[in-house]
């Protein structure tokens, strides 16, 4: 049976729901992909990118506290989170379009609020 994406440390419901939004399921599908390419995918389903997500992320898989992230490693990892955010908005996805669409719509007032 597959682990749930919440059974990695730092990480919760609120994550596995996002992660299922990019088609990932498992811990394991996570720990295949490693942490660029499952947050790359995570990003290209349409969620925000949040930095502390990312190294969340990263920390997780290592089996680290979330707040164990300091110094230079922490800025390394900030150079990767923004070399994956920039791979992403130079091919942005049809939901990372979708959801901007959404987000504006909301924004003006053309639907009505969830």
């Amino acid at each position: 049976m597959p682990r749930p994406v919440s059974s990695i440390p730092n990480l919760g419901p609120a994550s596995e729901a996002a992660f299922a939004r990019a088609g990932i399921h498992s811990a394991e599908e996570i720990e295949a992909l490693g942490p660029d390419a499952a947050y790359e995918s995570f990003l290209r389903a349409g969620n925000p990118p949040h930095f502390i997500g990312y190294y969340v992320l990263v920390m997780g898989l290592q089996g680290r506290p979330w707040n164990d992230c300091q110094g230079e490693e922490k800025a390394a990892l900030r150079r990767r989170f923004d070399a994956i955010k920039a791979r992403v908005a130079a091919r942005p996805s049809s939901a990372m379009i979708d959801a901007k669409l959404e987000a504006v719509l909301d924004e003006i007032g053309i639907r009505p609020r969830r």
